[in-house]
């Protein structure tokens, strides 16, 4: 009995070193129950699991073949939770996180002419920017936002803060035709987002520079066409918002005798670098046109509701081949950065408006939210599915809540019950920035108290003398 107790012990030793030998080693694997990988060749997994190595995907499958092949050094187990991308919010105005609240219920020209443009020439300064962008990035990794959109002032700032929060993000420095904060008007602004654009390309890989030229109402066509010949010329991502409200399209039918979409098109500005926020208003033969263009679109159900813009045809969009993808819109017309809410937002008022309920289907809308999304970016090739070869930016969704129990369709659930505090995980470039909802990269307490005494100043400077 001890010489064949012996001799097991002996064969278990040598498998076990025989299977460490020729498993190959990683950095991580994650799992999950459900793995929904936005990618159609193997679109959910159940008992799956995730490889990652150098911040990539290197392979992904059921959890038993993954652990047969792989070894690594950190492992995330997935029981109870989902594995899926990270979401890819396409439109914010970050750092205005710090506006959240401040000026409700108005239409959009009222609160941007009479509200937000004198609070940022007042406000808006270095370190208003890094308190912003930073409590954002701590809202955006709370809530499973891997990577986002920033179209606002002082990009290097922003891009600092992204760099030291984890996040990946396209940053594109907004430019205007009037003094806006630190500038005299276009020329400067623009002039300071090109140079930005020069220092930062390919600088860091998580952070996407940009131009941003704010809209067709506010920016000259001479101003328009040089912010996209500059875009080509340094082979950059340009965002703009596009057909927003009804009264945009009225003011550039009587300005330049063309609608918004068109006018951009007269320019010779649509093509595939642009993806274009809010586009409300577009008639059919421009939604041809936008898909013909590639322009990618992002939609922003929070903000065009509070403001009364209008029910973007998304689903007209999505019909027509154009790549449509989600944002929060800045926190003060959301008011959240919270994606979770876009998600389902988008996939019940399009039901509604159309009197469909089989408009938008719960997989076309979480479809939007991340490979989308990374679509309409122009960065389909490096995230927004669980695919190999591309960049680990991953999140673990808790199923064990009430509001998530019992389970029937995994994807139904992510689009229709999930809230923002069932993200359990996030990983970025392979990196875990947070994990069982402690945030690792954001020093929570200390901007939160920064946060507040900066709002406390805004009340008190705005508040009108007796």
């Amino acid at each position: 009995m001890l010489i064949a107790f012996t001799g097991q012990v002996a064969l278990a030793q040598y498998n076990y070193r025989w299977g460490n030998q020729h498993r190959q080693r990683v950095e991580m694997i994650v799992g999950g129950d459900f793995v929904v990988t936005m990618n159609d060749a193997q679109p959910v997994i159940k008992n799956g699991a995730v490889a990652i190595n150098n911040g990539k995907i290197v392979a992904l499958d059921t959890e038993d073949k993954i652990l047969a092949a792989y070894r690594a050094s950190k492992r995330l187990p997935g029981e109870g939770k989902v594995l899926m991308p990270g979401l890819v919010n396409g439109h914010s105005h970050t750092a205005m996180v710090l506006f959240r609240g401040l000026a409700d219920d108005l239409s959009l020209q009222d609160w941007l002419q009479n509200y937000i443009f004198p609070a940022e020439g007042q406000f808006v300064n270095e370190n208003f920017i890094r308190v912003g962008e930073t409590l954002a990035c701590w809202e955006m990794i709370s809530g499973g936002t891997t990577t986002f959109v920033d179209m606002y002032f002082k990009p290097d700032v922003a891009a600092r803060v992204v760099e030291r929060c984890g996040l990946r993000a396209v940053i594109a420095p907004s430019s205007i035709d009037f003094p806006s904060p630190g500038f005299r008007g276009w020329d400067d602004a623009f002039a300071a987002a090109v140079d930005f654009v020069k220092r930062w390309k390919g600088r860091n890989p998580r952070i996407i520079p940009a131009l941003a030229p704010h809209a067709p109402y506010t920016v000259s066509p001479e101003h328009l066409t040089q912010a996209i010949q500059a875009a080509r010329q340094y082979d950059v991502p340009l965002t703009i918002h596009l057909a927003e409200t009804q009264t945009e399209v009225q003011d550039i039918q009587q300005r330049y005798n063309a609608t918004p979409v068109q006018h951009l098109e007269n320019l010779g500005f649509l093509e595939s670098r642009v993806f274009a926020a809010h586009v409300v208003w577009p008639n059919e033969s421009e939604i041809a046109l936008m898909a013909k263009r590639g322009v990618g679109v992002i939609h922003n159900p929070d903000s065009n509701l509070k403001l009364a813009s209008g029910f973007a045809p998304v689903p007209a969009m999505v019909q027509a081949g154009i790549q449509v993808g989600l944002g929060t819109d800045g926190a003060a017309s959301n008011n959240d950065l919270d994606m979770w809410e876009a998600i389902r937002l988008t996939a019940l008022i399009h039901k509604g408006k159309s009197l469909d309920p089989t408009t938008l289907p719960a997989k076309t809308v979480l479809r939007m939210a991340t490979l989308g999304g990374a679509e309409a970016l122009g960065l389909a090739d490096k995230i927004g599915a669980i695919k190999v070869g591309l960049q680990a930016d991953l999140i673990q969704v808790d199923l064990t809540s009430a509001h998530l129990t019992p389970l029937y369709d995994v994807i139904s659930h992510l689009v229709y019950a999930a809230k923002a505090q069932d993200v359990d995980t996030v990983i970025v470039d392979g990196q875990v920035l947070m994990s069982e909802r402690q945030v690792f990269t954001v020093n929570t307490e200390q901007i939160r108290r920064e946060a507040i005494r900066i709002g406390e100043q805004i009340q008190a400077e705005l508040r009108p003398s007796n």
